[in-house]
Parts: structure tokens; sequence; C-alpha cells
């Protein structure tokens, strides 16, 4: 109970902390190869992958350069890949497939696991909501991991959305703006 209340109180700052920044200007985007984040968030979730026998595959332009906040971004992208770890099945696979137009870089984080069932999409981003909240507690869930996912993705001025099928799996997409001009790099 003592490290499930210290994973929430961690959470709940982590998440004021990004919602302060954002509402007062304080994120600081810079330029970065969106692989290398990608890579380093794969690296934190490497050992949870191998305990479950679970690869991963990335499809992403090793030459795709965007604005970013580097720290939040990959935080966003760990929270994703350590559900789709949590939830998904032994010996499958998570995806990240990378793709771009002229307006956009959409990041896909999809798994093999169970599906999440359609009555619980609009809601997944919610502060504190779990689909199944007995399997939830039992792997250490805070309830708020979604949550910070789409407070870091607005911070970006993006969007996160869920599609998923029960039974086949899920796919999260982050959905940036391909360029934008960050306000504290004006002269």
């Amino acid at each position: 109970h003592t490290n499930q209340l210290n994973a929430v109180i961690e959470d709940l700052l982590s998440l004021s902390r990004i919602e302060q920044e954002t509402g007062n200007g304080g994120i600081r985007m810079q330029s970065g190869r969106l692989l290398d984040v990608i890579q380093s968030a794969l690296a934190v979730c490497r050992k949870r992958a191998d305990e479950h026998e679970i690869t991963f595959r990335v499809d992403c332009d090793p030459d795709l350069v965007i604005n970013m906040h580097r720290t939040l971004l990959q935080q966003a992208l760990v929270n994703l890949i350590d559900n789709a770890l949590k939830y998904g099945s032994d010996h499958s696979e998570v995806a990240l497939i990378v793709e771009t137009d002229e307006a956009r870089v959409r990041i896909h984080v999809r798994d093999q696991g169970p599906g999440i069932a359609a009555e619980h999409l609009d809601r997944l981003f919610e502060r504190f909501y779990r689909v199944d909240k007995s399997r939830s507690r039992d792997m250490g869930g805070s309830g708020l991991g979604l949550a910070i996912v789409k407070h870091i993705v607005q911070a970006h001025r993006g969007k996160i959305s869920v599609r998923s099928t029960v039974g086949k799996g899920s796919d999260f997409e982050i959905a940036l703006p391909r360029y934008f001009e960050d306000p504290k790099t004006r002269p």
C-alpha cells in the first residue's frame, strides 16, 4: 500500500508540474531526432519486455526531427509502452510506428493485448479512470498514467487518441504538429 500511495503522489506531482509549466509557458521545446527519444523510451521498458518475451518493432525515419520537450515526450512514450507491456500478451509484439504528412507527425504505440471495450474509450484519459480496477491495482498503476500522457501531448500542441478492438489489441496515437514555433525561441 505504501508503494502504491507513493506512486500516486509522484504521478500527481508530475501532472501538476506539467499543467503549471504548460499554463505559464515554461515548457521549452527544442529540435531533436524523434527516433532517439523512442529508443530511450524503449530502453527504459526493455527489462519488463524481456520478462514477458515481448519484442519491440520500430518504424521511424531516422532523420525525422521535430520540436519537442525530449524528457516529457519520452515520459509519455514510456507510459504508453509500459501499459502495452502490462496489459499485452506474453510472447507478442509492441510496435512503435511513426507516420508523417505535411502537417502532422503521428506516433502509434500498438499492442496485441486484450483490447479495451468501446464504452471505456471516451474516459480512458481521465484521472484515476481504470478499465479493470482490480487488475490495474494489482499491477501497481496509479490511474494517472494516461492523464499524464494527455497533458504532455497537449503541452506539445498535439492530440492523443486510441483505437481498440477487444481480443485484438490497442493502438494509441500521439498526433503532433509537424512544425510549430516555440514562443520562447522568438527573438
